[in-house]
């Protein structure tokens, strides 16, 4: 299989350009042998075991757009004062159920009110078009995210910072940016969306690819519109070996094929086994809406990224990433406000759930610096 649809994030069978849109399977339904649930159901629907100096409650807040985002808050337990606090989500695709839970269980033993939220449109967030994705009211819901935060009692408003992963990561920076609430922002295993959906991986589109496309997005409107239903389709949209596009109607296939790059089988084996599956990730059970690049596509994130200073960035990245370039690029863009950590050993997905490997004591005294 080709780098290049692989890291598109195609199935391996099979193309679907006009897939009507479905809903995902109940909690519990298996989707394929190597979709076991047995790991989440154990856990109560998590990927994950809640750390026990650790409480967690689902909580809802709106944000600018009437949009209802589902969260859960985790506290530390007998918490005492004003703490600091995290905004938690990523990757693109998942839910809070999976690593950006993970990571706010993780803070939150550490002494910080941590909120991993569902970006609207998904999981259980409202928005009533489904897994639709937007760069402009994902960037939004981080800072309805610090909204909620500050009203809470127990949360020292001018502690208030972003822990990113993978896709979410340019929203997160690009919210920074917009929003000084924001005192500090870290990402891990990060990835930019609409560069990522407008020229591909390694910017490898030529402009005639860009073109074609942009085509294809245009016409699947028509076919939209015209059924009255949401195809799904794959958001990096890959090439066939003819030089027509070729979307898929799911982010990753059923089961993993013999000849599976390294990448996707990184993915597969977060997303489609029992280590990180759940049924309300796209990312373990089908795919965005195939229009969702357009508006990525018309809103280049993190243009503004210099407005992110005096605050700083703390961006992880995996040694042997295939994502590690937009890390760098991005340390590269602004050297005063962002440094780079790399992960000796670890791949993109490492990061999403390798306590061993994930570096919370550095991401730790990060925030405690830059809160100070």
């Amino acid at each position: 299989m080709e780098r290049r649809k692989a890291l598109g994030l195609i199935a391996a069978t099979g193309a679907a350009t006009a897939a009507s849109f479905t809903a995902a399977p109940a909690f519990g339904a298996q989707t394929s042998r190597a979709a076991g649930q047995g790991k989440a159901t154990a856990k109560g629907g998590y990927t994950f075991a809640l750390d026990k100096n650790a409480k967690r409650a689902p909580v809802r807040f709106k944000n600018r757009y009437g949009i209802e985002v589902a969260a859960d808050l985790y506290v530390p337990k007998n918490a005492r004062g004003k703490l600091p606090a995290l905004v938690v989500s990523g990757p693109f695709g998942a839910v809070k159920e999976q690593s950006s839970g993970l990571y706010a269980n993780e803070f939150a033993r550490r002494g910080y009110v941590a909120l991993a939220f569902d970006p609207s449109f998904t999981g259980e967030s409202g928005g009533t078009v489904r897994d639709v994705a937007s760069p402009d009211v994902y960037t939004e819901d981080y800072s309805a995210a610090v909204d909620f935060l500050g009203l809470q009692k127990i949360v020292d408003r001018e502690r208030i910072g972003a822990q990113a992963i993978c896709g979410l990561s340019g929203m997160a920076l690009t919210a920074a940016a917009a929003d000084s609430r924001i005192k500090a922002v870290a990402t891990t295993s990060m990835y930019d969306m609409s560069r990522s959906m407008s020229r591909s991986h390694q910017d490898s589109y030529t402009h005639e690819q860009r073109q074609k496309v942009v085509d294809y997005l245009s016409r699947q409107r028509w076919i939209d519109a015209e059924r009255g239903t949401y195809a799904r389709g794959s958001h990096e949209v890959p090439f066939d070996e003819n030089g027509n596009v070729a979307p898929s109607d799911r982010i990753l296939p059923k089961t993993l094929p013999a000849d599976a790059d390294p990448v996707t089988a990184s993915f597969f084996d977060y997303y489609r086994t029992e280590r990180g599956y759940h049924p309300r990730s796209m990312n373990s059970t089908t795919a965005w809406t195939a229009t969702t690049p357009m508006s990525f596509f018309a809103f280049p994130l993190m243009t503004n990224l210099d407005m992110l200073a005096p605050r700083k960035a703390l961006l992880v990245a995996g040694a042997d990433a295939h994502s590690r370039y937009y890390s760098e690029d991005v340390q590269a863009k602004a050297p005063d406000s962002v440094d780079l950590v790399i992960v000796p050993g670890a791949d993109h997905v490492d990061l999403y759930d390798r306590k061993d490997l994930i570096p919370f004591d550095r991401l730790d005294e990060f925030f405690t610096k830059n809160f100070a």
